[in-house]
């Protein structure tokens, strides 16, 4: 029994180092094929920035979705106070973008930035005001 176990485990060894030395030469073959492309090896084989973007923003959408839709009416009110100082914080960076003096895309990104962001500001109050004032009691 032990002497079966002895050769498993040296054919297991075996068949190791022969997967060792297949990807040792995978490893050279790559490394011959960067050189000659005159390319990094990481910049042939990594994801493009615009995908790794494009993920980060649909994860975004998916998650702000969801967490969106699951707050209770009673956390309304304070949510939409904090949403709105986050937006003013995104009217500061906007305006830094958009004032540079040019017209390059980061400035137009900036000026749709703060005009989406005061919109978003402008209404998050109007929604506040009128949602607290269904808690007051009426005038008669």
């Amino acid at each position: 029994m032990s002497e079966k176990l002895i050769d498993q485990a040296i054919d297991l060894a075996n068949q190791a180092r022969a997967l060792s030395d297949g990807a040792a030469d995978l490893a050279r073959e790559a490394a011959r094929v960067g050189a000659e492309t005159g390319a990094p090896l990481a910049e042939a084989v990594g994801p493009s920035p615009l995908v790794t973007g494009l993920t980060v923003f649909v994860l975004a959408i998916f998650v702000g979705y969801h967490v969106v839709w699951r707050v209770t009416p009673a956390l309304h009110s304070p949510l939409m106070g904090v949403t709105n100082a986050i937006s003013s914080v995104i009217i500061v960076g906007a305006l830094i973008a958009a004032g540079t003096g040019g017209y390059g895309f980061s400035e137009i990104m900036g000026f749709i930035a703060v005009t989406l962001a005061s919109v978003n500001i402008f209404g998050g109050f109007l929604v506040t005001h009128r949602m607290l004032s269904m808690f007051k009691k009426k005038q008669r």
